[in-house]
Formats: C-alpha cells, structure tokens, sequence
C-alpha cells in the first residue's frame, strides 16, 4: 500500500503539533509522501502565517512599514527550531527572502514561503527528503497544470526516494517563477502528488474527524460520516459544506482513490472515507437513508408569469442567455405550465435587479414578474434514498409538523439529493427538523 498525507496549518501550527505529526507518519509505513501547509493558528486570536505573508506583500506593494509584522512570521518559525531543537540555517532562508522583498516582487513567491519553511523543519525533523514544490508542479503561463511535465517530474522523484516532505500550495511558471494556487492549494498538490504514483488512499490530515453530517453550529453533536461518495460530497460541498478544495477531488477520483478525512489531534479515530460508488464497501453503511445535511441562506426568487408559455418553446431559454450579460448563475429552475421560476444568490441579483425584470418583460412580454427574497436552500444527500420509499413523504410531513413552509422543492430522477427552499428565519430550524427525524 503506498499513501500520500497531507496535513494543515492547524495540524503544524507550532512544535507540539509537530510532535503529534511525526508520530503518525512514523508509525504508518506506508506514508511516502507528506504534503505539508504553512503554520496555522494556535489558539483563536492568533494569525496564519499565509495571511501575514499576505499582509506584508500588501505593506510592501504600498509602501508601509512591514517589518514588524516580517519579524512575526520569523519568531513563529525559529520557535519552532528551538523547540524542536533542529539544525535549520532559518537566518540564511530569511535573509534571502528579505533580499527579495521589494516593490515589483513576485507576490506569489512571498506566500509560498511559509509552506515552503514548514517543509524544510519537517523534512529535517523527521530526517526526511525534501522535494521543492518549484521543481516537480509545473504551470503553464495560463495558470493551469502542465499534468504531462509534473507527472514525469514526480515519477523521476520516487525512483530515487521512498520517503519524501513537498511543501503544498505552489508550483512554478515555464520561466521559473513561483505560482500558487488559490487558498486551500495545499489539498490540491496532495491529489495530484497521488494521482501520480497511482497511491492507495489519500490521507487528509485537518483538526476533525471527518465529515459530519450537518453543521455543528447548527446541530448539537451532529453523527460523523462513516463512508460518502464523490458525487454525495461534491452536493454537499456545493450547498456550502466545505470540507475540501474542490480542485483537490477531481484528480484522485479520476483514478478511483479514496480520500480519507482524519484529525491530528485524535488520530485513532478512522475519520471519513471519500470513495467512489463502491457497492461492496458502501453496504453495510445502509442505516440512514440520508448521508448528509447542507445548506446556504440569501437567496431570491425571481418568476415570471405569461399565457401561454407552454406553447413557446424558447422563452426560458431567451431569459437564461439574457441573464449571461449580467454574470449571474442560476442556481435552481422550477416550472408550471404558464411560468417558471429562476433561483438566484440574493447578492448576484440585487445589483442588477431593475435592469433584469425590465429585460425580462421586454423579452417575453410576460404578463407578470416577480421577486421573492430571503429564501434559504436546503440539500438532503443520500445515495440510500432511492432504496427507501416514502423518503419526500417524510420529509414534507415533518416540516409541516414543526410548522415550516416549504417555498420550493427539487429532486433529482437519480434520487441523490432533495433541494428545498424555506424563509431565511426557518433555516437553522429546518436542518434541525431534518436531522432529527432522519438521524
């Protein structure tokens, strides 16, 4: 079994975490490959370091003080040093750093430092190669993955080593500059790494243990979830459960590898598996008809009303290019046989409101619009739906019973999700509802 770990900012935010790291990976052979963040918070009110890299490219580029702040990031990685007692010439790596911190400087190359210095302490902490993230992800001018040069690069990579730390987040241009991904990259390096050297299982190291099956701010104590599928995490993803760069899942689930959510700090719990519609592993996981709970709230309503649309065939598609010159997305589409109805993110349509139902009218010569707002969207994901009948009979009779009107409702032929709309102040009190009458 060959395995690709990838741990966050909280997970090596300071020298005990570090601890807590080293004793995972030494304690699992099978780990080749550690992709590593940059620090993150130590307790609430502290900084991740990304972000006052971020702050000091800013100072930087406006011409305010910044060496304050520099002198921050450079305590937190010597206290690292110092604690864990390494060898590293931290001194040196600053000072070339700060040769290159001047106005016109490559921003991205600032950002990536933090990555990159949490790589070299791990690497040397735990007497590990360590591979520059510059040397083995290559970008094109474009900003895309140039997948052909940074799978021979990597390949190369493993014929040498069993055992190596890769610093996540960036990469490198064609003319050698450094290029990062957008935040939460790290994830992303991870998955490629192990799409490449065709891994076992990609291990996700954060500070929870795995996936939980609605928003803790919202339930009590919400279950964990055992066992989902790519496309159960990519619905619950979209509806705002963020677990996951969503670049990060489409590499290893293009090569059929699981995903496996842990939490540093409590590394016996066997977290989430994230695999792809496996029916020998998915059942005995068959309890609960419904795998997860997500939700947004602020969204609009917007429909139009015209006698008789069902006999023109082009109106919904006259009013979705219409909208393309305003950048809005429609997030659902549900329809009568004189009308239709366009869910749309509140912020998205409020900008352009007026100018919207003007074209709308003119368009379609519709006969009526109108606009419902403070409208929140609810997902209920499962993949065992299908197989229990009566599952949206039981869903609308416990909303009714706890005195929640449903303002809009999507389903799927393939049964995966069931979309409901409901008032913003119902929100927190409907997920409740679902929760407890399903969990």
């Amino acid at each position: 079994m060959i395995k690709v770990a990838k741990f966050g900012g909280s997970s090596l935010a300071d020298a005990n975490q570090f601890k807590k790291v080293k004793d995972i990976i030494l304690k699992d052979s099978n780990i080749s490959a550690t992709i590593v963040s940059a620090p993150g918070k130590r307790f609430s009110e502290d900084s991740k370091i990304t972000d006052l890299l971020y702050l000091s490219y800013a100072h930087l580029k406006y011409s305010v003080e910044y060496e304050k702040m520099f002198a921050n990031i450079e305590d937190r990685y010597f206290k690292i040093k110092k604690d864990l007692n390494l060898n590293i010439d931290l001194k040196k790596e600053f000072n070339i750093i700060k040769h290159k911190m001047k106005k016109g400087m490559n921003k991205d190359y600032l950002i990536s430092r933090g990555e990159y210095l949490n790589g070299k302490l791990l690497a040397e902490y735990l007497g590990y190669d360590f591979i520059d993230a510059k040397d083995i992800i290559f970008f094109n001018f474009k900003g895309n993955i140039n997948m052909e040069k940074t799978k021979k690069a990597i390949e190369k990579v493993f014929e040498y080593n069993s055992k190596v730390i890769i610093p996540g987040f960036y990469g490198s241009l064609p003319n050698g500059e450094i290029k990062v991904f957008s935040r939460g990259g790290s994830d992303i390096t991870g998955a490629i790494v192990a799409k490449i050297i065709n891994a076992s299982v990609y291990e996700n190291w954060t500070d929870v243990s795995g996936i939980l099956m609605a928003d803790p701010r919202i339930v009590d104590n919400p279950k964990r979830i055992d066992f989902i599928t790519y496309n159960e995490l990519r619905e619950l993803s979209y509806m705002g459960a963020n677990v996951l760069h969503s670049n990060a899942v489409a590499p290893v689930k293009e090569a059929n590898i699981p995903i496996n959510i842990r939490n540093t700090n409590d590394p016996s719990n066997q977290g989430t598996m994230i695999v792809q519609n496996s029916h020998e592993i998915l059942e005995k996981y068959k309890s609960s008809p419904i795998t997860g709970i997500a939700g947004k709230k602020n969204f609009s309503i917007l429909s139009i009303y015209k006698y008789p649309m069902s006999e023109e065939a082009n109106s919904l598609l006259t009013i979705l290019d219409a909208l393309k010159k305003y950048n809005i997305n429609i997030e659902h589409i549900s329809s009568g046989i004189d009308n239709f109805s366009l869910i749309i993110a509140s912020e998205k349509l409020e900008k352009y409101l007026y100018e919207i139902i003007a074209d709308v009218k003119k368009l379609c010569n519709s006969i009526e619009v109108k606009v419902v707002q403070d409208i929140s969207l609810i997902a209920i994901v499962g993949r065992n739906m299908v197989h229990k009948p009566g599952t949206s009979g039981k869903l609308f009779a416990a909303m009714g019973n706890d005195n929640v009107n449903i303002r809009v409702i999507s389903q799927n032929a393939d049964e995966l999700n069931i979309i409901i709309g409901v008032d913003n102040q119902d929100f927190e009190k409907c997920i409740n509802v679902i929760y407890k009458n399903f969990v």
